[in-house]
This record gives C-alpha cells, structure tokens and sequence, in this order.
C-alpha cells in the first residue's frame, strides 16, 4: 500500500483523509437525526438546535487551539502561509472545545438538564471513520506513532516501522461503544452519563496512546 492513499473517483483525485473526514460527519449526523427521531427530544428542537451551534463553534476553536499546542510546527508555518490554519486540528481539542461551547449555549438558552447522551454513539461512529482517513493517510497526517519493532508496526510512507496509532484508536473506540452498550444494558444510568463515561474513556485512552508517539519539543 503506497501512503498517502488517494482514492481516483470519475476522474477526481480523492485523499483519502478529505474522504472519510467528509463522511464521518454526514454518517455521524445522519446517526444523530436517526437517534433523534427515536423518542422525543427532553429539550427541544430550539434548544437542541442552540446546542448544536455552541457544540459546532466550542469544537472547532478548541480543535484549532490544541492542534496548534501538539503541533508547534505547524503554527510557524500558518505564520507565513494562512492555508496551514486549516491543517491544525485535533479530536480531543475538538471534543473539549464542543462541551465547553455545549455549556455556554446552555446557560444562555437556560436549559438546566443534561444534553450529551445524544452525542454518544454519533461521535463514536464518527470518529472511527475519520481514524481510517488518518491511518490511510500515513505518516504525513502526523497521528501516527513512533519507531517501533512491535508486530503491528509497519511503514507509512516514510521507510520507518511506527506504531499505526489511527489503527489502534479505531479498535480502542469499537471497544468503549461495545462497553457503553452493554453498561447501558445492564445498569441503570442517570441522564448525562453515559456521556460522561465516554468522554472519561476516551481521554484515559489519549493520555495512555500519547506514549506511543514522537514527542513534540518547544523551540522556547
């Protein structure tokens, strides 16, 4: 397999992270609209709908925000070409920056309960498919991991055996849905936390996951 993949489609040339990125969000959305219409909203549509701005404008400052703080580089380079504001974005900055933006919009729209089990599974789903752009993408994306001799490791397009961390995070967030799910089943969960045991998982899996990868250094 030749890294970056790039998928050729009626002519076009696709990359395959601008691809799975792309259809993370309109699987990720349609599970939310379907997930939706499965019992009535406790809050609303407007109330949902201000939720949903605040969710979209938190996660796309703080994915900027913490891309820029994982990848310096990148920062010097937005410095003197804007179009490299765009390349620096991260998930967890994304997902922090949301809930943050989530609770804004709710004080302002006084809405008092909680919002984010909605969220879950559409997250979930949505961040699997964008891990596979990533892993296709290969080293270049800049999620993939270090140097290593482990028998999953294997080139990304830089001649160097690295740990394929997107790889890894997709089989991490298959397991925390199936351990949501069966949670769920089994116990009786008050509203919000099935959301807080997500986003609870999902950071202890990043902060474990950050050892496998090159360690980023300050020019200070």
């Amino acid at each position: 397999m030749a890294f970056p993949v790039v998928f050729h489609v009626g002519g076009l040339n696709l990359p395959a992270h601008w691809l799975f990125e792309t259809l993370s969000y309109f699987v990720g959305f349609r599970l939310y609209l379907w997930l939706k219409s499965r019992a009535p909203d406790p809050i609303g549509d407007e109330g949902r709908l201000s939720v949903l701005i605040g969710a979209i404008l938190g996660a796309g400052l703080g994915s900027k925000l913490l891309g820029f703080l994982e990848h310096p580089e990148i920062w010097a380079l937005a410095l003197k070409n804007p179009v490299y504001f765009f390349a620096a974005k991260t998930i967890l900055g994304a997902l922090l920056g949301g809930i943050i933006g989530v609770e804004i919009a709710k004080k302002l729209s006084g809405i008092q309960r909680s919002t984010g089990d909605l969220y879950v599974y559409p997250l979930l789903i949505g961040m699997m498919i964008g891990r596979v752009g990533c892993f296709l993408t290969g080293v270049s994306d800049g999620t993939w991991g270090k140097a290593t001799t482990f028998f999953m490791g294997f080139d990304a397009g830089d001649g160097v055996k690295r740990h394929p961390t997107p790889l890894y995070e997709i089989i991490a967030l298959g397991l925390i849905g199936l351990s949501l799910w069966l949670i769920k089943q089994r116990i009786k969960l008050n509203e919000g936390d099935l959301f807080k045991l997500f986003i609870m998982a999902y950071c202890a899996w990043r902060f474990m996951i950050e050892f496998l990868k090159p360690v980023v250094t300050y020019g200070f």
